[in-house]
């Protein structure tokens, strides 16, 4: 059988360190981005790979393409299939852009944050669209060229990619997303997309926006009392709004929602376990050494995707009678910061006055 032609829509940390394992198992995948540095030395030095431990750097030779140059696309085969693994502000453009390379029969992989598979089956259509999750993968491309995981391999401790279709069946498409994923880490076939979707968004809601107003990393964010508090109430807030929308979540980052749910609440039986599980997770070591995504973007100072995950929640929570007061003023926060008015501060959250 011959092999699948695969598109990596913006090689940023997710989609380039999955797509490198690709190449390397000997997969046929075309790498496409926006920045045109990382670009150029993609195509003169390949794309290197590092790990915080464990696993060796590596580098892969690519095939690497800037958008303006896509117009080549046309004289060659399509896609069979399209990873989007953009910013979620950039979701439905780059669909639109890459959906005419692809092939009739080919399909389409949301690899990213947020919620974005409702905004690609508006452009391609639900029977063409899939999602997948990186779970706790704390990647970041620190640089062109080189993406750097914050970790080793999770393997059996941790499946990294959950892979799914929207209607939960498993399907020989999704056995194929998790068999490419799996090149990279651990991975399955999840029936349950939207609630392992729900459940990605709660953590990057307890700590992206938070990483990115206060110029922190987890590490420290998470060994700052108030701050800690702070991002339980974020999930808290966000857990309620799943449950109305009728997702279910069997956990958190390793954590039971329903403890950070009553946690955020007030209750001091849930605080006291789901700070001393945070607490035993950053002292560990290497434990929350690195800056979430949102704080990455600040520090580049690219848009943030603050509306698409602590916004969200608040529009959702709208829909469903449920208020979600904290994560509205985070979302109010770091949009300022994000516009300048405002610099990079612990104190925004720390000198909150809340009830």
């Amino acid at each position: 059988m011959a092999k699948k032609k695969i598109a990596i829509v913006c090689t940023g940390a997710v989609g380039g360190y999955a797509g490198a394992h690709m190449v390397k198992a000997g997969e046929d995948v075309t790498f496409i981005d926006f920045w045109p540095e990382h670009v150029e030395k993609m195509k003169k030095d390949g794309l290197t790979i590092t790990h915080l431990r464990d696993v060796e750097p590596f580098t892969v030779p690519v095939r690497a393409l800037h958008v303006t140059e896509l117009q080549q696309l046309s004289k060659e085969k399509p896609f069979d299939i399209a990873f989007i693994c953009t910013k979620s502000y950039d979701t439905a453009w780059a669909t639109a852009m890459i959906k005419q390379y692809v092939a009739d029969d080919g399909y389409f992989v949301s690899l990213q944050n947020c919620m974005n598979e409702e905004t690609i089956a508006g452009i391609v259509g639900w029977g063409k669209t899939l999602g997948s999750i990186a779970s706790s993968i704390t990647v970041g491309l620190n640089e062109p060229g080189l993406i750097a995981r914050a970790a080793g391999k999770s393997g059996d401790r941790h499946t990294v990619f959950r892979a799914g279709e929207v209607h939960g069946r498993h399907t020989d498409r999704a056995k194929e997303v998790r068999d490419l994923l799996a090149n990279a880490d651990s991975a399955m076939v999840t029936e349950n997309l939207w609630g392992e979707r729900w459940s990605k968004l709660v953590t990057n809601v307890m700590g992206n926006g938070l990483s990115a107003c206060t110029g922190m990393i987890t590490r420290d964010m998470v060994k700052n009392d108030a701050i800690r508090h702070f991002s339980n109430r974020l999930g808290s807030e966000a857990i309620r709004v799943g449950q109305a929308l009728g997702y279910t979540f069997d956990e958190v980052s390793h954590m039971d929602p329903e403890l950070i749910a009553r946690s955020g609440e007030g209750d001091a039986d849930a605080q006291r376990q789901i700070d001393e599980h945070r607490l035993a997770e950053a002292n560990k070591p290497g434990g929350g050494e690195h800056r979430p995504s949102m704080g990455q973007d600040m520090v580049k100072g690219r848009r943030t995707e603050i509306n698409f995950l602590n916004g969200f929640v608040v529009q959702k929570g709208k829909e469903v009678g449920i208020e979600a007061p904290t994560n509205a003023i985070l979302t109010d926060i770091v949009l300022r910061v994000e516009r300048g008015e405002l610099k990079p501060d612990p104190k925004h959250i720390t000198d909150l006055r809340l009830n």
